[in-house]
This record gives structure tokens, sequence and C-alpha cells, in this order.
């Protein structure tokens, strides 16, 4: 084959490598998928993976290369080039791909089942284009116990396993309730359940402190929240079939979200947090049953706003009135208490700095040792969590 005809044919499918590009980029719109790459650096920071083991070179299955280190935006999740990469530099590793000549091997990262390209984005996208199954690789695995897979980066489960499993290291609650049931299918919300959990030890925790007792273990607080705050609500769900009306959601979903709607419900109405089985009731009157039916939901609570109705569909004027009375003495919401508490935590901090500059100041200017025995419970059990999150419908 000539020199010229090479050219012409690795130009053409670079070109309509780009076209698929823009359509797969399309259709990622239409399907609120994203076709980018993954970024290997986002995975290694959320596995907190370091060691680094060297595995020589192997030839590696192109489907499963998922991701990059640094130019992960200029390819597809299939290695289709955008219209930003080098044409020239594409076409010149097509045409050296396709003659005698080829190519030399990509560097690759592995995690799990998966790659991530750390030099060669340019090769892969190419050998993909020309309908090879497998490139030549040096493989370097980053060693972790969580066993991702190439199912796993379809829709971001990836992020979902690792939360998980960093959750339950975090709780324990494997150990302290190991029928917990506890599954969620959206990235991000374990981390909201585990702010769930250290506000309910905040609570309890003051309480205790006012009576003159001890506050909770951390065990202690996690079984307490389990059993007292997230079974009950549990145990509604399933007395109103609530999971049926959502489809591939699971009850851990469910509770995360009427968690939400009772903390709204209790801002706009004034009210204390509602009881388990009325939070359910009236997050199914708004959100439960088909699109029909949610339909004529959305209706009836538009026409129930008009009338001025001062109490929200589902809810029992006795259940009503209860709330609004323990609001009134003055029980908190789950968002106010988390209000407080990220008030007690900056106070804290606030005298953990004057502690420092005072240790430093009385160590002299030549001594610049680390402050040890700081009794700091969020970083000496590693389970604190970022605060403000809110979940959305």
């Amino acid at each position: 084959m000539s020199t010229y005809i090479a050219d012409a044919e690795a130009r053409e499918r670079f070109r309509r490598s780009v076209t698929q590009a823009q359509m797969s980029d399309l259709l990622g719109l239409v399907r609120g998928s994203d076709r980018d790459l993954v970024s290997y650096d986002e995975v290694v920071a959320k596995l907190q993976a370091r060691q680094q083991i060297e595995k020589g070179t192997e030839m590696v299955p192109l489907e499963n290369i998922v991701g990059s280190v640094g130019r992960y935006r200029d390819f597809t999740r299939n290695f289709l080039p955008s219209a930003g990469v080098n044409e020239e530099r594409w076409t010149r590793l097509d045409a050296a791909l396709n003659s005698m000549e080829g190519f030399p091997p990509v560097e690759l990262f592995k995690i799990g089942e998966v790659y991530f390209v750390r030099d060669g984005n340019h090769r892969v996208s190419v050998a993909r284009a020309n309908g090879s199954t497998h490139i030549e690789a040096y493989v370097t695995e980053i060693a972790t116990d969580i066993p991702l897979t190439l199912d796993d980066f379809e829709r971001d489960q990836w992020i979902i396993k690792i939360e998980r499993v960093k959750f339950f290291e975090q709780t324990g609650l494997d150990d302290i309730r190991p029928n917990h049931g506890i599954e969620i299918t959206e990235p991000g919300r374990y981390a909201m359940m585990l702010d769930h959990i250290e506000v309910h030890r905040f609570l309890l925790d003051e309480e205790l402190e006012r009576a003159g007792r001890q506050g909770l273990s951390w065990p202690e607080a996690v079984a307490s929240w389990y059993d007292t705050v997230y079974m009950p609500v549990v145990e509604a769900i399933r007395d109103y079939d609530l999971l049926h009306s959502f489809p591939g959601r699971t009850e851990a979903d469910l509770y995360l979200w009427i968690a939400l709607h009772r903390e709204r419900l209790a801002a706009a109405y004034g009210l204390a947090p509602l009881s388990p089985s009325a939070a359910v009731s009236t997050f199914a009157q708004v959100y439960g049953d088909t699109l029909i039916q949610r339909t004529v939901k959305g209706l009836l609570k538009g026409l129930h706003w008009v009338l001025g109705d001062e109490r929200p569909l589902g809810m029992t004027e006795e259940e009503f009135q209860d709330a609004k009375a323990r609001h009134e003495a003055g029980e908190f919401t789950l968002g106010e208490v988390e209000l407080m508490r990220l008030q007690h935590e900056e106070e804290a901090a606030a005298e953990r700095d004057d502690d420092d500059e005072a240790t430093a100041g009385h160590a002299g200017a030549d001594e610049h040792e680390p402050l040890d025995g700081i009794d700091d419970p969020y970083a000496r059990n590693g389970w604190h969590a970022p605060l403000g999150q809110r979940l959305e419908l």
C-alpha cells in the first residue's frame, strides 16, 4: 500500500471517529450519561490507594481500558477522539499501526479489572478505531482491597462501590447490625447517611451531658441511629408498600429522600420532626404511585396550597398539632441540630488553634514539633464527613 493511500485512509478513519465522538456526546446529553473517560486521579483519591506493583508487559483487552491519567476529556469512554485531538499525530500513529513499523507499548495503571492510560491515549484510540481487541502495555497495578470490575464503570457504579466499602468501614454496621440491608443506588448518598449518624450522636451526647452522663461511643451511636432512626422509617416504608412505586430503588434510598422531605415540611410549616409514619404518608401523597397518580396528586397539592390549608397533604390534624407543639416546646429538626453541631465544631477548632499557638509560643522559636494528645474524636475515629450536603429528588 502506498504512503499516500495509507495517509488518506488514516485521515478518513480519524474524521469518522470524530463524528462518532460527537454523536456519542449528543446521545450522552439526551440520556444524561457521562461520555468522558474516567479520571484516574479521582478513582485513586477515592480509594486512597498508594502501593504500586510493576507487572511488566502484557496484552490488555482494549475494552477494559476505561480512563486516563491526564487526558480523560480528550476522548470519549470508547476512546473516540474529540475535535481537539491533534489529527496529524493520530493519523501518523494510524499509519504506523497499519505498516510493518507498528508502535511501542502503551503504559497503563491497573485497578481491579480495569486500566487507565498513563501514556498512550492516541495509540489506544487508533487501535480501537482499527478494530483491535488487545494492545501491548507496560502495566503497573495499584493495590486495593475493593474489587473494581468493568461493569462498575457503567453509570458510575464504581463510585457507589467505593463509597459503600468506606461507609461500612467507618460505621462498623456489618458487625454491629449484620442484617442491616443498607444499599444505596446513587453516588454521594453514603456520606449523607454518615452525616445523619454523626448528627444523631451529637444530639444524644448533648442530652447525656446535660444529665451529667458520659457520651456514647461510636459503635453505640451507630447502633442507636440504626435502631431508633433508620429502622422506624424503613418499617413505615414497608407498611405503606412504598418501594413498589420506585422500581430500581432501595429502602435506604427512600430513607434519605424521606429525611429530606421531612426537613422541608418542618421548615415550611414550623414543625418538629414528623413521626416515621407521618413522614412516609406525606411523602407518599406527593411522590408515590404511578405517573398518572402522581400527576393527580400534584394537582391536589396545588389546590391544597390555593385553598390555604395549613397542614401538609397526608397528615392528620392530630399529627400536625402534635408536631407544632413539639417545635414550640423546643424540639429540633435534623437540619437545626446539624447547624448546632457545625457551630460546636467551629468553636472546638478555634479552641484547638488557640492551644496550638500557646503551646508553640511556650516551646520557643527553635522548636517545631507536632502537638500530640489533642482529643479530636472526628479525626480519631475517621468518620467525619463534610457538612451541608443536600439530597435532591
